[in-house]
């Protein structure tokens, strides 16, 4: 990651999607003084829990009034400090902020995250802070050059919807669907769920070297017409019960994979439920809540240790 000139401002503003929290940002004005630098250690340092704030993830609002219909350009941090290209959850705390501070209405926005526009929605806010947020994520890639998979790698035979495997050195064969909305993913369909599977699988496959740019790993189970259950391995993250992007991926390979029809999807997971539109073209819309939580400032005797 490089550093900026500009600062990041102390304020923050604090959110979650079914417990999958962030903090929001705003970067300073050009020249501006005060604040902190945005750095990896910087990033680790405001998410760890019990030490700093505490968080699954850092937005970055980088220009916070662009010209008329302009997006609103951010970056996204995970708690070890890399930079990643999207969240769901992440893009929909953001909008969720971008209403709370009047600058945005019930009309469709963008906002341009890893290069690309994105467009919001925030449909209303219910009593208790809580927002509902649709993202419009794009046509979902299921191959392996869209995750930045290195074939080379890969064991056995393509399977049904051009799956591919990895060999675990316990498990044998690994099979899982690869998905790219934005950011890479590997889906896993299994009956296992449980947190130890979790654990084996996820950190095999999201540090495994056939992934160039690393990977976030899904477990997933069909539990009906229009329904999954997934369990989570966020890169950057480790074990998260609530994920936007994943939520997307696994019911794009689901679809893709012919297990569910194109249409509404129930994503279920440890943190709640998310609504995924799977379009017959693969193209994803994500809709769910988002609770606001507080809002705050790093104080300058934390800022001086940054």
């Amino acid at each position: 990651m490089e550093t900026h000139e500009r600062r990041i401002e102390a304020q923050f503003y604090r959110a979650h999607g079914l417990g999958n929290d962030y903090l929001v940002f705003e970067a300073s004005a050009p020249g501006e003084e005060g604040g902190w630098a945005l750095s990896p250690q910087a990033v680790q340092a405001i998410c760890r829990r019990g030490t700093g704030e505490g968080s699954d993830g850092i937005v970055v609002l980088m220009e916070n009034e662009p010209p008329a219909g302009d997006p609103f350009p951010l970056r996204m941090f995970n708690p070890d400090g890399s930079e990643f290209e999207r969240s769901g959850n992440g893009l929909r705390i953001l909008a969720s902020f971008l209403r709370r501070t009047d600058r945005v209405g019930s009309e469709p926005f963008l906002v341009r995250s890893g290069g690309r526009p994105i467009e919001m929605t925030v449909h209303g806010v219910e009593p208790g802070g809580i927002y509902d947020v649709s993202v419009r994520m794009g046509r979902a890639r299921p191959t392996p050059a869209a995750v930045e998979l290195e074939g080379s790698r890969l064991v056995g035979q393509v399977g049904i919807g051009g799956s591919a495997r990895l060999f675990h050195p316990r498990l044998g064969p690994v099979e899982f669907q690869p998905v790219s909305v934005g950011n890479p993913h590997a889906v896993v369909f299994t009956d296992d769920l449980s947190e130890s599977n979790l654990r084996e699988v996820g950190s095999f496959l999201t540090g495994h070297p056939a992934f160039r740019a690393g990977t976030n790993v899904q477990l997933a189970r069909v539990e009906g017409s229009g329904r999954l259950r997934i369990a989570i391995w966020e890169r950057g993250v480790g074990r998260t019960p609530a994920s936007g992007t994943s939520s997307c991926a696994a019911a794009v390979a689901a679809v893709h994979q012919g297990r569910i029809l194109p249409g509404s999807v129930e994503v279920g997971m440890e943190g709640g439920t998310l609504q995924v539109s799977v379009g017959r073209d693969l193209e994803v819309v994500l809709r769910g809540p988002v609770q606001e939580v507080c809002v705050g400032r790093l104080t300058a005797g934390f800022l001086a240790t940054l």
